[in-house]
């Protein structure tokens, strides 16, 4: 067996991912040199020196174990995460919502990782990746200019900055007495796709509640810059009220079984896991709030009455690279196995999947450099369905990459029939089963372990 304290590995980003990352190898023996540009440069969203840096206090989102990232909040803390350690520790009352005052919070990452045995804190930012030895990309969605041409040279190919995300629908939620499965022209895989027609009154309507609707305002450092082909619905509608129509509502080629005739317009939803769990609103990134979405697109567009949304539509600058093309199993590049990818980069959506991914890719690293067989966490666990969303295999073949925060639509369907009501019981206790069979297998450290989340009073 390989001896980790002669392996040291270089994490680059300060951020959840890169923290839990750094902390979680060195609680194994594994040495870090941690690389973080903070406080030489800052990217335009981070205002304080400290690693692990929230822009709201509840951003950690809800606690219910019984919701998808609930059950990631409990699969992080039976794994004795570093950063729902000190979430827990610094909690603020929000309802069951993960709320923490942030400064504490971020406080005490760094100051554990600032007093972790093998963990060395180098600062500055990182213009070229170490020519030699393990390296996990941990930089986040505002990478550096510098950094993302660097990251270009290895992986081969431009990474995404914008990030335009549509929304996803539960399937049983969805009205199948007036949606309809077919392709247009009937060509292609015509179970692949549901329609949800509208008449021309219905079409218009639409219009100008999206036009109307409130939008989300950027950040100052997120000068707009769509691309034509991936346009959010508001900008389409406000250059004119049949664009839309003419470009991914139109219903060219589909015809509504009810009627015989072809629809004014219709949205299209994409199956968005080989079950049909889940489905994309095809075309439908947008800036609109997220109450907005829920409100115009279940009152406006027939067959969403009852919808349930399993991720909101939304677009802002984002860096990540196209993951299930050029990444193992085991997070690391294909081309280059000793740089892993973690976090937003890698194309998950939010601060707890990121520092679940990081999680992840320190358990990858730790057995490759102890020789031993990786065992991934089971496809039922929250965590294992961020990673299989990670590697594609969450998605039909030729999915396009999308970052995604952790939904239910990501994990494998449950047997039998199982009432709507109680889907998300159902889903939390089979996962709590299997993470309780897998545990074995991440090498917890126990309780000998340096305390993590402890700050020193100033």
């Amino acid at each position: 067996m390989a001896d980790v304290k002669q392996q040291r590995v270089t994490v680059i980003g300060g951020g959840l991912a890169g923290s839990e990352c750094a902390y979680q190898l060195a609680r194994r023996g594994v040495p870090v040199v941690l690389r973080e540009m903070k406080p030489h440069k800052r990217s335009p969203a981070h205002k304080s020196d400290q690693f692990a840096e929230l822009v709201c206090s509840n951003s950690l989102r809800s606690d219910n174990p019984e919701s998808a990232i609930g059950l990631l909040h409990a699969e992080l803390r039976a794994l004795g995460s570093l950063v729902l350690g000190s979430a827990d520790k610094h909690r603020v009352p929000a309802g069951d919502a993960l709320a923490v005052e942030r400064e504490r919070f971020s406080g005490a990452i760094t100051e554990a990782l600032q007093r972790m045995p093998g963990v060395e804190v180098v600062a500055g930012e990182v213009e070229r990746l170490p020519d030699e030895g393990p390296v996990v990309v941990a930089s986040g969605p505002l990478t550096s200019d510098a950094l993302t041409r660097e990251l270009e040279r290895h992986v081969g190919t431009k990474l995404y900055f914008y990030d335009s995300i549509a929304p996803i629908i539960s399937g049983d939620s969805i009205d199948l007495s007036v949606a309809f499965r077919q392709s247009r022209y009937g060509k292609g895989g015509g179970d692949d796709y549901l329609n949800l027609p509208m008449n021309r009154e219905e079409y218009y309507r639409f219009i100008a509640e999206v036009k109307a609707g409130q939008k989300v305002v950027p950040h100052s450092f997120e000068e707009p810059k769509y691309f034509e082909g991936c346009l959010p619905i508001e900008v389409m509608a406000e250059r004119g009220d049949d664009t839309l129509a003419y470009g991914p509502m139109k219903p060219v080629g589909l015809r509504d079984p009810r009627t015989g005739q072809e629809p004014y317009a219709v949205v299209q939803l994409r199956m968005e896991d080989a079950a049909g769990t889940s489905w994309n609103m095809v075309g439908f990134q947008t800036r609109l709030t997220w109450g907005e979405q829920k409100r115009i697109f279940s009152t406006c567009i027939p067959g969403l009455q009852n919808a349930e949304f399993l991720r909101m539509g939304q677009i802002h600058r984002n860096t990540f690279i196209d993951s299930p093309r050029l990444l193992s199993r085991d997070l690391s590049l294909k081309t280059e196995p000793r740089l892993y990818f973690a976090g937003q980069i890698s194309g998950v959506e939010g601060y707890v999947e990121s520092a679940a991914c990081g999680y992840l890719v320190a358990l990858t690293l730790h057995a490759r450099l102890t020789g031993k067989e990786w065992v991934p966490p089971p496809a039922t666990t929250a965590l294992g369905s961020l990673l299989r969303h990670v590697t594609g295999e969450a998605h039909p073949p030729d999915y396009p990459h999308q970052p995604s925060n952790i939904i239910f639509g990501l994990f494998p369907p449950l047997p039998g029939r199982v009432k709507k009501a109680d889907k998300r019981a159902a889903y939390a206790s089979r996962a709590k089963q299997d993470l309780a069979a897998w545990l074995p297998h991440a090498g917890v450290p126990g309780p000998g372990a340096p305390e993590h989340v402890e700050q020193r009073s100033a």
